[in-house]
């Protein structure tokens, strides 16, 4: 019988306080509005971003269904959608494209200006949600809200997919993948035979190796304190990997000296201030390349020597690996397809989404790389 229409009653993990255990609760779903989609979701990563809704470092109307990477199948349309019909594979894309503002119209620029990220609203863009619980409305988190057997999503906020791509491996394409691979290959637009360092040894540090040696890098230095994912980090193109507890000096000093006065291209990949600033210091101090690519907890300011950047360094931080998300998935997922990269590194483990407490635990210890949940 269609559910096309109708209010549907489903599993979600629903985060009631922050810094406490996720709840899975029966929501009802409301049907899709105009221009949205509703879709089953298949499989959802655990992400970094994700955590930091639970450590309250993003401020959001609780209750909230958080998750953002996933991959599902559309079960219905809204009016007035034209680029999916139901039973479609797709991608739910936290960072939209809808085409029509000056972002969008930007060649080189991705951060749409209907995206929820900037100011987390916790609804759609009408201003409205689609989930209740214990006749509460629940917030959405990033437009997406994977962390649900169906959700609702703008239509500017979905990717149509290659429908005999594995939907529990491609989600990783809605953020871990995609952030990390284009922040070498599009935002730091690594060279053939440079020298990288990569700050950061989890599914988005390990996705930045991974671009990093696609565009022909020499040298890719991993930098992480853990290290048990030393040898992951090599198997995927990193030829060397240190740890800075093994040094007396600050790491940029030893990476300069390991470089011959600096690495071409630095990432960082986690999203602490003080490893943002080392990143950057290591850097060649006349055409040194840094991206910011990890998330930085709160809203708080970090502070840096000017000189560091008026030698000729360049910071640059993206979202989403620079990638405009409607157009570049698709063919992300193709590229995938087609062998051009694997994920299967990245996937250390796959859960019941039931388990979603015991994924986040494995993340808070350093054991995953990237933990999928599926339904």
């Amino acid at each position: 019988m269609s559910t096309a229409g109708k209010v549907i009653k489903c599993k979600a993990a629903v985060l009631w306080e922050i810094k406490k255990p996720f709840s899975i609760e029966e929501v009802e779903v409301a049907p899709p509005k105009a221009h949205e989609i509703r879709i089953k979701i298949v499989a959802t990563g655990i992400c970094g971003s994700d955590d930091h809704m639970v450590s309250g470092h993003f401020s959001i109307r609780l209750p909230v269904i958080p998750g953002h990477e996933a991959a599902g199948i559309v079960e219905s349309i809204g009016e007035g959608v034209t680029t999916v019909k139901p039973g479609d594979k797709v991608i739910p894309l936290f960072t939209p494209q809808c085409g029509e503002c000056r972002v969008c119209k930007h060649p080189e620029a991705n951060f749409c200006l209907k995206n929820d990220l900037s100011m987390l609203r916790g609804t759609m863009q009408d201003g409205t949600t689609r989930f209740t619980c214990r006749g509460k409305p629940i917030s959405h988190f990033l437009g997406t809200s994977t962390f649900s057997e169906y959700t609702v999503v703008d239509e500017m906020a979905v990717a149509k997919i290659d429908a005999a791509s594995p939907l529990e491996k491609v989600c990783l394409l809605s953020c871990g993948f995609t952030t990390g691979y284009g922040s070498a290959v599009k935002v730091a637009k690594v060279t053939p035979g440079s020298t990288c360092a990569v700050f950061g040894l989890g599914g988005v540090g390990l996705s930045v190796v991974m671009g990093c040696k696609a565009a022909g890098a020499a040298r890719i230095i991993g930098v992480d304190i853990n290290k048990d994912k030393f040898k992951k980090a090599k198997e995927v193109g990193a030829t060397e990997c240190i740890s800075p507890q093994d040094f007396k000096k600050p790491i940029h000093e030893v990476l300069k000296e390991m470089s011959n006065g600096g690495v071409d291209f630095s990432f960082e990949a986690i999203g602490r201030h003080d490893t943002m600033v080392a990143a950057l210091a290591c850097c060649q101090e006349a055409y040194g390349v840094s991206v910011i690519v990890g998330v930085p907890p709160g809203s708080h300011n970090l502070s840096m020597n000017p000189m560091l950047l008026l030698s000729g360094r360049t910071w640059k931080g993206a979202i989403f690996g620079g990638f405009k998300s409607k157009d570049s998935v698709p063919k992300l997922v193709d590229d995938f397809m087609a062998k051009k990269f694997t994920l299967d590194p990245l996937i250390s483990h796959v859960l019941p989404f039931e388990k979603i407490n015991e994924g986040f635990d494995l993340l808070h210890s350093g054991k995953s790389f990237r933990t999928i949940l599926t339904f």
